[in-house]
């Protein structure tokens, strides 16, 4: 079981990993990541609980917790500190009443990722996704239709910032994520490893709905606005989804969901 402790100070420093968060979002955390919320903690204890170095919790919800408890590797701190005080703490009012302080992965190449998929698979690859809720969203799509992995280049944000683990709804902390190093060539890369690559826009001549999927597809999304380089693009299958009335294009998230469904249900 768990170690848990009461804390009645908020500058007591076995709290520090959890003081002003949202301060810290912003320079960093030396390898170690914030995840907040009950549905949140349920994932992360449940798809990697050696990662959980501590939790800060509202003793009132300490009961439904239990089953999470469970889960916990032995003597991980669990600090019980009232609602006035939690708030000291985090700096501003938390009405989720549990925080988590998780541990980091080592970084995994993208090459590690796609030599370690064997058969079938799907991956998805970003670039320069920079906004957290547009993250968070992939990912929760990534996990609802059992991505492989998401591979990132080096101008998407981290998928490990605390609005992105929320709205993931945890699946940050669970799909297997890989990063490409600036300037390796993403193409090839998927080529060598034996994926097609369907990048996704608006100026496709090919739709989704006539696209029989590739038994290793990789699906390259683009920031909203400047979207997936030219040289990219010039390099792999381009794939639209048609708009109604002049539409130019879908929120990419939304638009991860719509071509994951239809690579995992649509018929051979």
């Amino acid at each position: 079981m768990p170690q848990f402790i009461t804390i009645t100070d908020p500058d007591d420093p076995r709290v520090a990993a959890f003081r002003d968060i949202r301060e810290r979002d912003l320079v960093g955390r030396q390898g170690l990541f914030i995840a907040e919320g009950e549905t949140v903690l349920r994932a992360f204890v449940r798809d990697a609980p050696e990662r959980v170095v501590s939790l800060l919790i509202d003793p009132k919800r300490r009961d439904k917790l239990d089953d999470v408890f469970a889960g916990l590797p032995d003597q991980t701190p669990v600090h019980l500190v009232e609602q006035a005080v939690l708030d000291a703490v985090a700096g501003f009012h938390l009405h989720r009443g549990v925080l988590a302080v998780g541990r980091k992965p080592d970084p995994l190449s993208a090459d590690t990722l796609l030599a370690s998929l064997k058969g079938p698979a799907v991956v998805l690859v970003l670039c320069g996704i920079a906004n957290h809720d547009n993250i968070g969203g992939i990912y929760r799509n990534a996990a609802a239709f059992g991505v492989e992995g998401v591979i990132l280049d080096s101008d998407c944000c981290d998928p490990l910032y605390r609005k992105a683990i929320r709205v993931s709804v945890g699946a940050t902390l669970s799909v297997p994520t890989a990063w490409l190093a600036r300037d390796e060539d993403a193409a090839g890369l998927l080529q060598r490893h034996g994926f097609e690559a369907l990048a996704l826009s608006p100026s496709a001549t090919e739709t989704l709905a006539r696209l029989r999927p590739p038994e290793r597809s990789a699906v390259l999304l683009g920031s909203e606005g400047p979207g997936l380089s030219a040289a990219l693009m010039a390099r792999a299958r381009p794939i639209g989804i048609p708009m109604a009335n002049g539409f130019d294009s879908l929120n990419v998230a939304t638009t991860s969901g719509v071509v994951l469904h239809h690579l995992r249900f649509a018929e051979p």
